[in-house]
């Protein structure tokens, strides 16, 4: 083949491309009628491509933020813990199977037995029990019939907020017997009933113990006289017996708080309150008689609670010359400016020698030796009834819970044991170790061994006590320590900051301390709005709201300054600062001014105090437990609207911050059917079954529904979306009303639990820093730069504890004012199985039997 030339090939490669281009027109142009042909063909399917690839990505967009939501940014927030072992929700569904339950209330009623019961009937049927009623007590037990029936879900509805017990109480001198006691395990063992829940006092644990403990002799009798078969004998071959303690007394030892006390004070303090401004007015002196037979708790807290000039109690009677002293106290209380007198008695009131002290003993006694105008009051029954109070609601509910688990997780060797209350755990301990304990108190005072009786009551009682002769009986020293005390307060008005204040006041007095009150927190100490403040200038404070001294949330970073010349000016030596998560933060700004300012080298004790229950350290905060009961108190007026309205539900936005725990609590109080919350992460998923959750409540007998959404929960999720969202989706089925309570939870008049735990914590503040200041000090000055000479007084579990502010930094999520662990999520399963929600109920950390003999012996040690 001859060579040819580059330029030659590129020339006839040229001519072959024009003659392929003329050869791919021709063609196009003889089949241009085929194509014309398939075009529409050809758009469609592009246009099925094109949607399909569309739908396909906006489905992947819908899935991936449906299941991954990133709604609002979580910042280190600790992890929601998932369901994850369908084990465990499946043995909690079937723990109960094949089992029955009865419960009872017996003795005195006690407002929250009817929250006790309403638990107690629907975690039974939860764990798939059945659970009967037993009305009228001890008695119904006896007499059987209908008095033991069994118990629907629907049949505990709107029970919460009723006082009282709805399925009866009666003394029964039939049960005494053992003729009477094979009765009441006859009618158990016809209904295949081998758990008994009992909820009542000391006398009647007792009685269900003693009847346990004959459970085999009784059958054994039965199957003899023919009562029985010997195979129902076999299928009930033992009992178990778990007790929960209603006594408004709360006389009954191994507990903190029985189911009842907190309303009783409630109800206490409401009097006083009243009693108080007519007082004022004729400038009259009142005796007030409170229950409390061997008891002497409710007048003590109640002296706690009004700032009483003096109590007398059973367990510790007056000195032989207490009528001097009283008169002495009361002059003294004049000659300072007040135009009342207030003496709180229990009626089982003795003196040393055990002779009864009455109110109108006491009575006659001011009249005659002091000529005041006195008039007397007796509460009566009256300390029994009304609306109970939020804490016994929640502490009813718990204990109901516990109660059941117990119950169901017994086996013949557990022996019979009461659900009583710790710091903030549930515990169990054994029924008849708590009663011989509680009889041992009656015991001692019998004897005269009063200071004993006073230590068997427990921590608790014994704290109230020390605090009560600190406050009434010692005297100021005439001597001054030379050191002065600053008080302010910091953040949003609470509740039960002015007790805490006046208690920082008359403490610091008594320690011998000049004390100054600051006005409108950091800002007034920067301006100098500092003035001294006397016994007389607190008067009468317990009982108010708000924050007398004036409360700003002003930090003090850019004021260092002014504020260091004005604790120069006044020779502040130590700062009691009372208030929220300003407080808490503003104080860690005055530790790290003082690598620049020496001035703020003063011991530092934050109080914590707040609605929203958020500072770091501590378990509660004053004023939570004000605002609480403002909300389920709202809460129940609300319920019963909608209850007589029929088909509507009902949502409410709390306040709290990003703390969920106002909404949590307020809705295991009132029954709430969903509380949303920041710290519990929900989808639109979890609101779709939210109301498909009500939409099937709509189809029973109780036609209503309340949803608490706190304040800060979801940024998009707002109160008014899922106001929308229920309104539109309920349409036809019902309708949806909502409130945003706004300032009124910061207001009102403290309750008795704020106005007393202010008042202690104010009191341990001032004897810590009052240590901490003759520890810093050198050569007459103060020079306090360590971690522990700044601390937070916080309650955590069982007791007070201080705990540097450095060292709580690491348990603070700044962004979002939250501790990262918080005691009261554990609750939130609780709340969502009362409303019926098919959840597990982790049961992981279960309260373990203790021992109240060596629990006694370790509460001793450590005072």
């Amino acid at each position: 083949m001859p060579f040819i030339s580059a330029n030659e090939a590129a020339g006839r490669q040229r001519q072959l491309l024009q003659r392929a281009d003329l050869m791919s027109i021709n063609t196009r142009l003889e089949s241009w009628p085929l194509l014309v042909m398939w075009a529409p063909l050809n758009l469609i399917l592009l246009w099925s491509k094109l949607f399909l690839s569309v739908s396909l990505t906006f489905a992947a967009v819908f899935f991936f933020f449906t299941f991954f939501p990133f709604s609002q940014k979580r910042k280190e927030l600790p992890a929601k813990k998932k369901m994850q072992p369908q084990e465990r929700s499946e043995h909690a569904y079937s723990l109960g199977t094949g089992k029955a339950i009865a419960v009872l209330t017996s003795g005195g009623d006690a407002q929250g037995m009817n929250a006790a019961v309403r638990a107690v009937v629907r975690v039974g049927i939860y764990t798939g029990a059945k659970v009967y009623f037993v009305h009228e007590g001890y008695q119904g037990l006896v007499d059987g019939g209908d008095n033991i029936k069994e118990a629907t879900w629907e049949s505990v509805s709107m029970m919460l907020q009723l006082g009282g017990t709805v399925i009866g109480s009666a003394r029964c001198q039939d049960f005494r017997t053992r003729e009477g006691r094979l009765k009441a395990a006859r009618n158990l063992v016809k209904r295949g009933i081998t758990n008994l829940c009992v909820i009542g006092g000391d006398g009647s644990l007792t009685g269900a113990d003693t009847f346990r403990a004959e459970w085999s002799g009784l059958l054994a009798d039965l199957v003899k006289t023919g009562g029985i078969t010997a195979d129902e004998a076999k299928k009930s071959s033992f009992l178990n017996i778990v007790g929960m303690v209603g006594s408004i007394d709360n006389d009954f030892c191994g507990t903190d708080m029985t189911i009842g006390t907190d309303s009783a004070l409630h109800r206490i303090m409401e009097i006083v309150d009243a009693i108080t401004t007519t007082a004022q007015s004729h400038q009259r002196t009142f005796v007030l008689e409170v229950m409390g037979r061997h008891c002497g708790y409710l007048a003590l807290v109640t002296s706690l609670a009004c700032g009483a000039d003096w109590v007398f109690i059973p367990e510790s009677p007056p000195e032989d010359d207490w009528e001097d002293h009283l008169c002495r106290r009361l002059t003294e209380t004049r000659g300072r400016g007040s135009r009342l007198n207030i003496i709180i008695v229990a009626e089982g009131a003795i003196d040393k020698h055990g002779k009864a002290i009455t109110s109108e003993d006491i009575k006659s006694l001011v009249v005659k030796r002091l000529g005041y105008d006195t008039r007397v009051t007796i509460l009566g029954h009256v300390q029994r009834g009304g609306t109970p109070s939020a804490f016994d609601r929640i502490l009813g509910s718990r204990m109901g819970v516990e109660a059941v688990m117990a119950l169901l997780e017994g086996t013949p060797d557990s022996p019979a044991c009461v659900v009583s209350l710790s710091g903030n755990q549930a515990v169990r301990l054994p029924l008849m170790e708590c009663v011989q304990v509680t009889k041992d108190v009656t015991t001692a005072m019998k004897e005269g061994r009063f200071d004993d009786a006073v230590k068997l009551r427990g921590r608790s009682f014994q704290n109230n006590w020390n605090v009560y002769k600190l406050l009434a009986h010692v005297r100021p020293p005439p001597t001054k320590s030379g050191y002065n005390l600053a008080v302010l307060n910091v953040g949003a008005p609470a509740a039960g900051m002015n007790a805490a204040v006046r208690s920082t006041v008359r403490i610091g007095i008594i320690h011998g301390h000049r004390m100054l009150a600051v006005h409108d927190g950091f800002e007034g100490l920067a301006e100098g709005k500092v003035e001294e403040i006397g016994w007389a200038g607190v008067g009468g404070w317990t009982g108010l709201g708000g924050s007398k001294l004036g409360t700003k949330r002003t930090l003090p970073k850019k004021y260092f300054e002014q504020i260091s010349a004005t604790i120069n000016d006044f020779s502040i030596h130590g700062l009691i600062i009372i208030g929220g998560f300003e407080a808490f933060t503003g104080s860690l700004e005055m530790i790290d001014g003082r690598a620049k300012f020496e001035e703020l080298c003063i011991p530092i004790c934050v109080i914590p105090a707040t609605v929203s229950n958020n500072v770091p350290g501590s378990d509660f905060s004053i004023g939570a437990d004000t605002a609480l009961n403002t909300i389920t108190m709202t809460c129940d007026r609300i319920k019963q609207s909608a209850a007589g309205t029929k088909r509507r539900v009902f949502i409410i936005e709390t306040m709290g911050g990003y703390c969920g725990y106002l909404a949590t609590m307020a809705g295991l109080a009132a029954g709430a059917d969903a509380a949303y919350i920041y710290e519990d992460p929900f989808t639109i998923r979890d609101l779709q079954i939210n109301v498909e959750h009500l939409t099937e409540k709509m189809k029973t007998t109780v036609k209503r529904g309340l949803v608490l959404r706190n304040e800060k929960c979801n940024d998009n999720y707002t109160t008014d979306f899922i106001f929308n969202l229920y309104s539109e989706e309920g349409k036809g089925i019902f309708d949806c009303r909502k409130n945003v309570l706004g300032h009124m939870q910061q207001g009102g008049t403290p309750t008795p639990f704020d106005r007393n735990f202010g008042t202690k914590m104010g009191t341990k503040a001032v004897a810590w820093i009052s240590g901490k200041i003759k520890e810093c000090s050198r050569h007459g000055r103060i020079f306090a730069n360590t971690a522990d000479s700044a601390c937070l007084l916080g309650m955590r579990r069982r007791s007070l504890v201080f705990q540097p502010l450095a060292e709580l930094k690491e348990q603070t999520d700044f962004d979002h004012r939250l501790p990262k662990e918080q005691w009261w999520l554990k609750l939130r399963p609780i709340l969502k199985i009362l409303a019926k929600y098919k959840i597990d109920l982790d049961t992981s950390e279960k309260a373990h039997l203790e021992h109240i003999m060596r629990k006694r012996v370790s509460m001793e040690s450590n005072i």
